[in-house]
């Protein structure tokens, strides 16, 4: 990989990490919801496992989604059916329950990283940066580094909207402030799937 490629990459993954998507609006709410270091799993899990989901796709798991397109369709429709579930699943967190405990837990590693394959964003980004930046020549090699750069860069990138989400905390101790940030976040979710909604109203 040559210097300006791997320059051009650093800024791929910079600028795809660092925007709003699922990822990152889970993030955001995780941090007001749990704090920082509650959220700690959810951060590492998003980095592992879209890590292995890069070598995927590296090792010809876009291969055979060329070869098949109705198998990538399924799964962006069913990660839209599971992103629906997540933001209705915000909209009903963090607000105090009965006891003043907090409602729902955060995410786990093994099901933050288990998401990636079900981000519609993820896959995107997957994709592009086999697709684009990764050069034939020592190929392997190249997905690998791919993958280790995407997590260098991207870790803390998803790590601001977390500490973002922490620092917002002591803002929204107030149940009903709380509630609406969540549904705002939620909300903001389902927005982020518009372009698969919109090719599913197409179908029907």
């Amino acid at each position: 990989m040559t210097t300006e490629l791997l320059l051009a990459f650093v800024a791929f993954a910079f600028v795809t990490s660092i925007t709003p998507g699922p990822n990152n609006m889970m993030l955001l709410a995780s941090g007001v919801n749990f704090g920082l270091r509650r959220s700690l799993p959810h951060m590492l899990g998003i980095s592992l496992g879209f890590m292995v989901l890069i070598i995927c796709v590296g090792l010809g798991l876009g291969q055979l989604f060329e070869q098949l397109p109705v198998l990538y369709t399924l799964l962006r429709y069913l990660g839209a059916a599971y992103l629906l579930y997540l933001a209705w699943k915000i909209a009903r967190s963090g607000a105090p329950d009965s006891t003043g405990g907090e409602r729902g837990k955060p995410f786990t590693l093994l099901q933050a990283a288990a998401f990636q394959w079900v981000n519609p964003k993820a896959w995107v980004m997957a994709i592009g940066a086999i697709a684009t930046y990764t050069p034939q020549e020592n190929f392997l090699i190249n997905v690998l580094l791919i993958a280790a750069l995407f997590a260098v860069v991207g870790g803390p990138c998803v790590g601001l909207w977390t500490v973002a989400g922490s620092l917002l905390r002591n803002w929204l101790r107030n149940a009903t402030v709380l509630r609406v940030f969540n549904v705002g976040m939620a909300v903001l979710l389902v927005i982020s799937l518009y372009p698969i909604l919109a090719d599913l109203k197409g179908v029907l």
